[in-house]
């Protein structure tokens, strides 16, 4: 009989976090905000000394959502953990998504789940919710893309979508070092908790 391919990880907490089975027993906001502080968005490739960490980018996405949506902290939280899976299973470009195909998606849809309900959110988001994240998130991809990832605006608005003057004003991307980061998103997590209480 073939042995089973290891299909777990540990993780910093101590926590054994199975990525084909995960339960939010297995999950620490310690461990995903170190992880996301240390994966690099754009495949590292852009300007400045410190890579543009998937912490960096969740804070903004959460940030541009809040803008763009009057909600509540619950949904706030859940567009501050949008990409938390990345934490395990790093952070691809779309067009490797696309040419790894519907396995990649599955992997993060059950991690997503388990996430989500180990921190009180409902394991599949409210459509509308989950649209107002992806419309954030491509607010986020544009703003990087034209300060930090070398695009022209005119290619980034192709890309993603030329975003709202009102949304833009005042969201400068600054990188800083991922342990900076990594406190940063924490800290915005325990705030959320509190506000949804």
């Amino acid at each position: 009989m073939p042995k089973q391919p290891r299909a777990w990880q540990r993780m910093l907490s101590g926590r054994r976090l199975d990525l084909l089975d995960p339960t939010p027993m297995d999950i620490e906001i310690d461990d995903i905000a170190h992880g996301l502080a240390f994966v690099a968005r754009w495949n590292g490739q852009t300007r400045g000394d410190w890579p543009y960490s998937v912490a960096e980018h969740s804070l903004l996405v959460e940030q541009i959502f809040s803008r763009q949506t009057a909600t509540s902290p619950r949904w706030q939280l859940a567009a501050l953990l949008h990409d938390a899976p990345e934490y395990v299973i790093g952070d691809m470009i779309s067009p490797v998504k696309a040419a790894i195909g519907q396995s990649y998606g599955e992997l993060d849809l059950r991690l997503t789940a388990a996430v989500h309900i180990r921190f009180g959110l409902p394991a599949v988001l409210p459509v509308e919710i989950k649209k107002a994240i992806k419309a954030a998130d491509k607010v986020s991809a544009w703003l990087e893309a034209v300060q930090i990832a070398g695009f022209s605006e005119s290619e980034a608005n192709k890309l993603f979508g030329k975003p709202e003057t009102s949304v833009l004003r005042g969201l400068k991307i600054h990188l800083r070092a991922p342990t900076i980061v990594r406190e940063d998103f924490i800290n915005r997590h325990s705030q959320l908790l509190v506000a949804i209480g």
